[in-house]
């Protein structure tokens, strides 16, 4: 080999060390966590049921839908028949919003309140542990970013400092997570290498790492068939 070449292969070499060492090992201590950990653990199937089983039978929701819709204005896109902690409810989505109403009485129902969301947090929650936190949100963190509007957030305090996201309306648990989910979450953002939004897999940052990386290895091949050691064996 070029004696010149030889020399900008070495230094291409050492210098890509350099710049990837570090994310190397990010790359392997992500791979070695991530993969350690189950996913349904991750996702807290273990820490809280994401849906509860609707008590209530056809025969519990007695009052007249059609009474209902009469009142609607704007153009009804889906009903449920759903509930809300002891009562049977119709969920009503609109091209305006979610409207929800009373099956018993027909009423329309407002939004919960902190003791009603704490009940319904308890009811979804499965270990055992009390309630640390509670409030009402609209600046909705990293992760929970997914979800929109505002938002009751439930802290439980036990070893994973496990928190569930409440729809205020609804009392639909949208989401559940934990340090364990926060961890697996960090160690994927070092993973991929987007350290904003934390989900594009396809980041220039990602791309241009993944490249240096391949000419680290490939002038690394090319460094091994010209040393010492090879030349002797051969």
């Amino acid at each position: 080999m070029n004696r010149r070449l030889a020399k900008l292969t070495r230094v291409t070499h050492k210098w890509m060390g350099l710049v990837l060492g570090l994310q190397v090992l990010f790359w392997i201590a992500g791979g070695v966590v991530m993969s350690s950990i189950p996913l349904e653990k991750v996702h807290g199937k273990h820490l809280a049921s994401k849906v509860l089983k609707n008590p209530f039978i056809s025969s519990d929701y007695r009052y007249k839908l059609d009474s209902i819709l009469a009142r609607i204005n704007s153009r009804v896109q889906r009903i449920e028949f759903t509930f809300r902690l002891d009562s049977p409810t119709y969920l009503i989505r609109t091209q305006a919003g979610v409207r929800l109403f009373n099956a018993i009485n027909g009423e329309e129902m407002g939004a919960l309140s902190q003791d009603h969301i704490e009940q319904l947090a308890q009811r979804h929650y499965l270990q055992q542990a009390n309630i640390r936190h509670t409030e009402k949100i609209s600046d909705i963190p990293l992760e929970a970013s997914r979800i929109s509007g505002e938002q009751w957030r439930v802290e439980f305090d036990d070893t994973w400092s496990t928190t569930l996201y409440f729809s205020p309306l609804t009392g639909e648990l949208h989401t559940v997570r934990s340090d364990l989910w926060r961890l697996f979450d960090f160690m994927w953002m070092l993973h991929i290498m987007d350290y904003d939004e934390r989900d594009d897999f396809n980041n220039p940052l990602l791309i241009t790492s993944s490249i240096s990386a391949l000419l680290f290895t490939l002038t690394g091949i090319v460094l091994l068939f010209q040393s010492r050691w090879f030349k002797k064996r051969r």
